[in-house]
């Protein structure tokens, strides 16, 4: 068998385009104040036909509209996307189209548009529930536009997750608490808590670079946040799956399964990043950041650089990495059939007394304590 189906297959469209820059972003993501939508879409349309041939007789598990900001997308463009799509590939009976939104007025009376295109799950990034860290954060939306977008989506769409970043400036372990606590009563089976990083080239980077992103939590406080984050969660009936995904049992988002199971996807878009088996071979894809120079890409033939063949050893670690992330854990047999190696029995007792993983048959999972440091604990499974 394929490797890959132990992740499934999947399709990724990035929409490089936001109404505004958030200064945390580091995302492939621009502000433009015309965009031709004809364009995308044959764009979209062209690089899917690509894979006709490529990628025969494939089932479809899921698709993911992301960005940038997908809402802005025209919703005859998504549907012309999924249209394409189902007559490329077989659709799973139970698949899974995601499309990324943000909680403006504008964007929310599209979502009956989408619904109707073929969408059945939409991911909103509300980020915050306070209007002072929104505009901190450079959000473009207020709290109660969140929550009436939220709503909106809610009577359209039977699954709905929103995003929330925490340990932001100034933000307590108690309020934090407190803020969580309004999510959970808002959500429906999905929410996505993320720690606030800070990345350079992004505004905050720059800024913290300069001594002026003052007042962050410290580690230890942001390790106690997300600690709490871990339990109050689970208490709610909304476990993590993954280090940052909560969900109740079933309601897992399916596209990010194939990424963190190790899957195939395709990835079309500016900037987007695919994984591909061809006749037994893993192929990591990329594109160019450029909109503009994407389209040109494509108009000349190809919106994809030359594909970058994976070493066993590339692809095994690949899998470890994103495996570990989630809280059923990986198979470390599937693992030395990748690497043709097996992990280093010495660094897993060496973690496993440590209490940072745990093992169980094949399966490795990593615990709470961890997850909170899974980078250490992938340094150290990784090392010879």
């Amino acid at each position: 068998m394929d490797d890959w189906r132990n992740g499934g297959f999947g399709l990724y469209i990035h929409w490089p385009f936001c109404q505004a820059k958030c200064p945390y972003c580091d995302f492939n993501s621009h502000v433009s104040s015309k965009i031709d939508q004809k364009a995308w879409v044959r764009a979209y349309i062209h690089e899917l036909e690509r894979y006709r041939n490529l990628l025969p007789g494939r089932v479809l598990n899921a698709i993911f509209f992301g960005g940038g900001t997908p809402s802005l997308m025209h919703p005859d463009t998504v549907a012309a996307v999924i249209e394409t799509a189902r007559d490329i590939w077989p659709f799973a009976n139970d698949i899974e189209i995601t499309l990324e939104a943000n909680p403006g007025s504008v964007e929310a009376e599209r979502f009956s548009w989408y619904r109707d295109a073929g969408v059945n799950r939409i991911s909103m990034g509300i980020q915050a529930l306070n209007d002072r860290d929104l505009r901190r954060l450079g959000r473009i939306h207020s709290v109660d536009e969140a929550k009436a977008a939220f709503d909106v989506a809610r009577s359209c769409f039977d699954r709905v997750s929103f995003d929330l970043i925490y340990a932001r400036q100034d933000q307590t372990t108690s309020e934090w608490e407190t803020e969580l606590t309004q999510a959970l009563d808002m959500a429906i089976d999905h929410l996505s808590l993320y720690q606030l990083t800070i990345e350079e080239g992004t505004a905050f980077g720059d800024r913290y670079a300069r001594g002026k992103l003052r007042d962050l939590p410290t580690d230890d406080t942001a390790a106690d946040m997300y600690q709490v984050t871990q339990q109050i969660c689970a208490d709610r009936g909304m476990p993590a799956y993954e280090v940052s995904n909560h969900a109740v049992p079933g309601a897992q988002s399916r596209h990010n399964l194939i990424y963190w199971r190790y899957g195939d996807y395709v990835g079309i878009g500016p900037g987007a990043h695919g994984r591909l088996t061809l006749k037994g071979q893993k192929f990591a894809t990329e594109t160019h950041l450029s909109p503009g120079r994407w389209l040109s890409d494509v108009s000349a033939g190809s919106g994809e650089l030359p594909h970058n063949m994976l070493t066993s050893r590339d692809a095994a670690q690949e899998f470890l990495m994103m495996g570990i992330r989630l809280t059923e854990g990986l198979d470390v047999e599937r693992y030395q059939r990748l690497s043709g190696s097996p992990l280093p029995e010495e660094n897993l007792t060496y973690l496993e007394d440590l209490g940072m993983i745990e093992r169980s048959g094949s399966c490795l999972k990593a615990t709470l304590q961890g997850r909170s440091l899974l980078n250490a604990v992938i340094r150290e499974l990784l090392s010879d």
